[in-house]
């Protein structure tokens, strides 16, 4: 596929973008601009704003890593999705009614309520924090994968960092363009388009394979099984991080701290009409998720198994794969277009509701744009939104700068330790009836994480343990009685 007919499909995909921004923002014109941009007026359909959030939880480290892990996980990765089911059980009955209760917009104000301002606002920062970095990391592996396809062979070798610069800032202006006006009323539409892209990718993949070696959909059962890169549960030694307790247990409570106590994940929950409909939407999207997540791991063994069959070079980073695969030629061309219009879906889907959830939790929870005049409240969003998106942009360079994408992993791997303290913050508010000393709060929000990261590699170091994504409830427990600690009186 030449880097012309790549951006044909890129430009093509931004213009339905924005056709549908428009749509939905006048679908949407009956309410105050601020509701509708903070949760969509409240009027979501429950089933939308459900199969949206799929492609928003997938993303494009889903859609380019996953099918990758496969030759050395195989499909473990269930595990996790076992645990993730009963996560968002938990948070469909136990956090949703809370938040539907006091009537959030942003879920850190329960911390203001339950703690003071001091809680509040720093599970806003550790919100922030971790979507900036992780928002950003997304995009930054995507922009990479266009480099290769379209800079690279534009320019004739390795670019330089102006080209991707420019590149990254396409990206962020077109999604800064398509939710300014209308935010999360836009976003939940947008979401939906783009899931429905990236699944008809991945099943024009599947079926793609199928079709090369000679088979049709009804062989896929045993054509997988004679892959051998099908194994899910790992129950022999009890020290590896993908072990299956480990992963049922972080499975749950990854899903507790980054979908419940996510502001952007539950900020389209609260987009709902009533609490009811949410909780339909959670069973919904669990339900989605699980088959979309199997659907992926499929994929990867077909493709593994593919590329052995056609002698490809097997790639030294496995998230590379998908794409030589794909736009190698062997498959046909269409299926060339479909993966770039899926790649493109899985980047957008991510990055646009993690910027809208950004600019709501800094205006919501730091600037208190609430208590603000309506005219004055949405200049200064406008302004914070457009701030935001070139903070997302100058952390995409820093990325770059690096140049190295196991350090820049390692820096998603630190954000998400950030959802450690959010996790211990929610758990003492809603579970006990302790009084933190407020002045202290942030310090142990700090403390917690740093402690895990110190007992995660001393326990590696000196016993060959690892935590694995277990690390998660680990912090969250560290913080709990760091939080029990400062409660205690004289």
């Amino acid at each position: 596929m030449t880097p012309t007919t790549v951006l044909c499909i890129a430009f093509g995909y931004v213009a339905v973008l924005l056709v549908v921004s428009r749509w939905s923002s006048r679908h949407g014109s009956d309410g105050d601009s601020e509701s509708r941009f903070f949760v969509a007026g409240n009027k979501a359909p429950w089933f939308v704003v459900a199969f949206g959030m799929v492609g928003a939880s997938l993303s494009g480290v889903t859609f380019l890593s996953i099918p990758g892990w496969v030759r050395d996980q195989e499909w473990t990765y269930l595990q996790m999705v076992a645990g993730y089911c009963i996560g968002y059980l938990i948070v469909a009955t136990v956090l949703l009614p809370l938040y539907y209760k006091q009537k959030l917009t942003s879920i850190y104000s329960y911390l203001g309520t339950r703690f003071g301002r001091n809680a509040h606002r720093t599970g806003a920062v550790f919100f922030l924090l971790s979507r900036v970095i992780g928002a950003s990391f997304r995009l930054f592996l995507v922009a990479l994968v266009v480099d290769v396809l379209v800079l690279e062979p534009m320019y004739g070798g390795p670019t330089p960092w102006t080209w991707f610069g420019l590149t990254t800032a396409g990206i962020l202006a077109v999604i800064y363009l398509y939710t300014r006006q209308s935010g999360m009323a836009t976003v939940i539409w947008t979401d939906t388009l783009q899931t429905a892209c990236m699944l008809l990718a991945v099943v024009l993949t599947v079926g793609g394979v199928l079709s090369a070696g000679g088979h049709g959909w009804w062989d896929l059962p045993q054509v997988l099984e004679s892959t051998g890169l099908t194994k899910v549960w790992v129950v022999d030694d009890w020290k590896l991080g993908n072990h299956w307790a480990k992963h049922l247990l972080a499975g749950m409570f990854v899903t507790i701290a980054m979908t419940g106590l996510d502001q952007d994940m539950m900020q389209k929950n609260l987009a709902c009409r009533n609490l009811r409909e949410a909780q339909w939407n959670m069973g919904s999207f669990t339900v989605i998720l699980v088959g979309a997540n199997v659907l992926f791991l499929a994929m990867g063994a077909l493709l593994w198994m593919h590329a052995e069959s056609i002698g490809m070079a097997v790639p030294e980073a496995t998230d590379r794969l998908y794409p030589l695969v794909a736009l190698g030629g062997s498959l046909g061309p269409a299926l060339g277009v479909a993966f770039v219009v899926g790649l493109l879906a899985s980047a957008f889907s991510s990055a646009d509701s993690a910027l809208t959830a950004l600019t709501t939790s800094t205006c919501v929870d730091l600037l208190e744009t609430p208590s603000m005049t309506a005219e004055r409240a949405t200049a200064v969003r406008k302004r914070i939104h457009l701030g935001l998106a070139v903070l997302l942009w100058a952390v995409i360079l820093g990325f770059r700068a690096v140049n190295d994408t196991s350090v820049v992993a390692a820096l998603f791997t630190v954000a998400n330790y950030t959802y450690g303290p959010l996790l211990g913050l929610f758990f003492v508010g809603m579970f006990t009836k302790w009084n933190p000393r407020a002045a202290w709060i942030p310090l142990v929000c700090v403390a917690a994480p740093a402690v895990g990261y110190l007992l995660e590699s001393a326990l590696s170091a000196g016993l060959g343990f690892s935590f694995g994504f277990a690390l998660l409830p680990v912090n969250g427990l560290l913080t709990a009685a760091g939080l029990g600690l400062i409660s205690l009186r004289r």
